[in-house]
C-alpha cells in the first residue's frame, strides 16, 4: 500500500489526513516582525519536538497536525503575535526534520513532554490551538493535566478517529486494522502524483496544494504510520469529560462531501463524539476542506477571535 493511499480512508473518515511539514512559508515566516527572546529552554527535553517563540501577551501553543510543521501556522501566528506570545511545535520526524530516535509510545511522549514544557517554561494555562493530530494532542494534553492549559481551539480533529465510521468501536476492535495499516505505511515510499491528488481533496488553493504535497513527501514513513497507529488505538472520548476548560471545535465536512458526507452528517459526527466535553461549542464550516486555516480563513479567525475575547473577558 501506497503512503498517500492509505490517508484516503482517513478524509472519508473525517480523519486528520495528509498535512504539512518543511520548509517554513517564505512570504509569511518574513513578516513576523515581533520576535521575543523565548525563556530559556532546554531542547534535550522535549526531543520529540522543537519550539519557536513568536509574539508578546498570554501564552498560546500552536500544534500542527500529521506531517506538519509549525510552519502551517504562519499565518495564524502573524494574527495573533501581537496579543500572545505564540509558542509554535514541530513534531519531530515530520516534513524533512531528522525522526525521533524511537517511535516506542509516541505520541504519549509528545504528550509528556509538552506538559512538560508549559511547566518548565513557567506558563500560565496557555491557550492551545490544534489542527488535526495537534487537536487530539490539545485533548489529550488538557484531559491528562486540566490545571495546566487553558481555553482549546481544535481545529478537524476528533478524540476518537477509529469511531468515525463505527460509534460503537473501541479500541480492542481496531486495533488489527490500526496495526496492519502502521506495517504497511512505515515500508511505503510515498508516491508524488498521488500524494498531491490526497492533498488536494484536503486543501482548496494550488500553490498550498503544492506546498502541503511537498511537506508530506518530506515526512519519515515510520513516525507518520506510527503517529497514526497512536491516534488509532487511543480513545479520548470518555477521557475529555475531565477537561475543565472552553472548548471550541471547528469541523470541516466539505472535503468529505465525494464520500458522501453531508454538513448535517458530520456535525452528528462531532456531536456524537465530544458528547462528554462540559464546556463546548462546535461550528462548522460552510466550504473549508481540512485545513481551515487556509481555506476558510476569514471564518476561523472570526471563530476563533470571538472565542477567545469570550474567555479573556470571562477571566476578568
Amino acid at each position: 500500500m501506497k503512503l498517500v493511499s492509505s490517508f484516503r480512508p482517513f478524509c472519508a473518515a473525517l480523519l486528520l489526513a495528509a498535512t504539512v511539514v518543511a520548509a517554513p512559508i517564505a512570504a509569511s515566516a518574513a513578516g513576523f516582525a515581533t520576535e521575543n527572546a523565548p525563556t530559556a529552554d532546554n531542547p534535550a527535553a522535549h526531543p520529540n519536538f522543537t519550539v519557536r517563540v513568536v509574539g508578546k501577551g498570554q501564552p498560546m501553543l500552536l500544534i500542527p497536525g500529521l506531517t506538519c510543521p509549525g510552519a502551517v501556522w504562519n499565518e495564524t501566528v502573524a494574527h495573533y503575535q501581537k496579543q500572545y506570545q505564540c509558542h509554535i511545535i514541530s513534531l519531530a520526524g515530520f516534513g524533512g526534520t531528522a525522526a525521533p530516535a524511537s517511535t516506542d509510545h509516541l505520541l504519549q511522549n509528545v504528550r509528556d513532554q509538552l506538559l512538560t514544557y508549559i511547566q518548565t517554561q513557567k506558563l500560565s494555562k496557555p491557550t492551545i490551538v490544534g489542527h488535526s493530530l495537534g487537536g487530539f494532542m490539545a485533548l489529550w494534553m488538557s484531559s491528562t493535566r486540566p490545571e495546566a492549559v487553558g481555553p482549546l481551539v481544535i481545529v478537524d480533529s476528533l478524540p476518537f478517529i477509529g469511531a468515525v465510521q463505527n460509534p460503537a468501536a473501541t479500541v480492542d476492535m481496531v486495533r488489527p486494522m490500526a496495526e496492519g495499516m502502521r506495517q504497511q505505511m512505515s515500508k511505503s515510499k510515498a508516491n508524488p502524483a498521488q500524494q498531491r491528488q490526497t492533498v488536494a481533496s484536503l486543501v482548496t488553493d494550488t500553490a498550498r496544494i503544492t506546498q502541503v504535497t511537498r511537506w508530506g513527501l518530506a515526512s519519515d514513513p515510520a513516525t507518520v504510520a506510527q503517529a497514526m497507529y497512536d491516534m488509532y488505538t487511543t480513545d479520548l472520548r470518555p477521557e475529555v469529560a475531565r477537561i475543565q476548560q472552553p472548548v471550541l471545535v471547528l469541523g470541516a465536512w466539505a472535503a468529505y462531501q465525494i464520500y458522501g458526507a453531508t454538513k448535517e452528517s458530520t456535525r452528528a459526527t462531532f456531536t456524537q463524539q465530544y458528547a462528554q466535553l462540559p464546556r463546548h461549542r462546535v461550528e462548522m464550516s460552510e466550504a473549508g476542506k481540512h485545513f481551515l486555516m487556509y481555506d476558510d480563513t476569514q471564518w476561523f479567525f472570526q471563530q476563533a477571535d470571538a472565542f477567545l475575547r469570550e474567555q479573556a473577558v470571562a477571566k476578568k
